[in-house]
């Protein structure tokens, strides 16, 4: 539900490491156009491929605000036989982003799903704060699709800078009429174990997620 570009734990050789690995696999499949890689890495800083996914991500923003690229206008282009705008030049990460997932889900209800209506929506704004949604109030969140109602994007020149950007968005950012997981968010903001990029795959299994909800870290 939180993703980061680029990742606290990760240094810049093993950044290279997944990347030649990545590239090297979709080469070996002979793939073109926007993809994932996905790996896992253990406390022995070891990674491992997990999947690859022949689409955009849902974090594809939080690449987008570090690299200034437009990865949709990129894999369109790639669709129609262009070539990439960036081919040839080394791309590093400026500055850091943060992705938040704002789900119609209960956090205080192991994340079950939410329907219902959207009374009041107020999004966040300023310097570094982008919010990609489809909502609107009277807006029906039905039972059939992703729980996902809009996507918290935050950039700043650090790490702590957009932590704390993030911290003033979550607050502005007002949802009612359904319980989403933005409590989730602004604990879990301040959570030491976050704070410090120390979070695995079993986190919220060995915590319970309500040691995250804003009031209860």
């Amino acid at each position: 539900m939180i993703e980061e570009a680029p990742s606290p734990v990760l240094t810049p050789e093993l950044r290279r490491q997944m990347g030649a690995a990545a590239v090297t696999a979709a080469k070996a499949v002979n793939y073109t156009n926007a993809g994932t890689i996905e790996f896992l890495l253990d406390s022995q800083d070891r990674f491992y491929f997990m999947e690859m996914n022949t689409r955009l991500q849902v974090e594809h923003p939080v690449t987008e605000e570090v690299t200034g690229l437009d990865i949709v206008k990129e894999q369109i282009a790639v669709a129609a036989g262009a070539p990439l705008s960036f081919a040839g030049k080394e791309l590093a990460p400026r500055g850091h982003a943060i992705e938040f997932r704002i789900n119609a889900e209960d956090p205080g209800d192991n994340f079950a799903p939410q329907t219902g209506t959207i009374e009041e929506l107020a999004l966040p704004g300023g310097p570094g704060v982008r919010v990609d949604t489809h909502l609107y109030p009277g807006y029906e969140v039905p039972p059939y699709y992703d729980s996902l109602l809009a996507k918290l994007i935050v950039w700043g020149e650090t790490r702590e800078i957009a932590l704390a950007r993030s911290r003033r968005a979550l607050a502005e950012f007002q949802l009612t009429g359904i319980k989403s997981n933005l409590p989730f968010h602004r604990g879990i903001i301040d959570n030491a174990a976050f704070l410090g990029g120390e979070v695995s795959t079993n986190l919220l299994d060995r915590v319970g997620p309500a040691a995250f909800v804003a009031g209860n870290a």
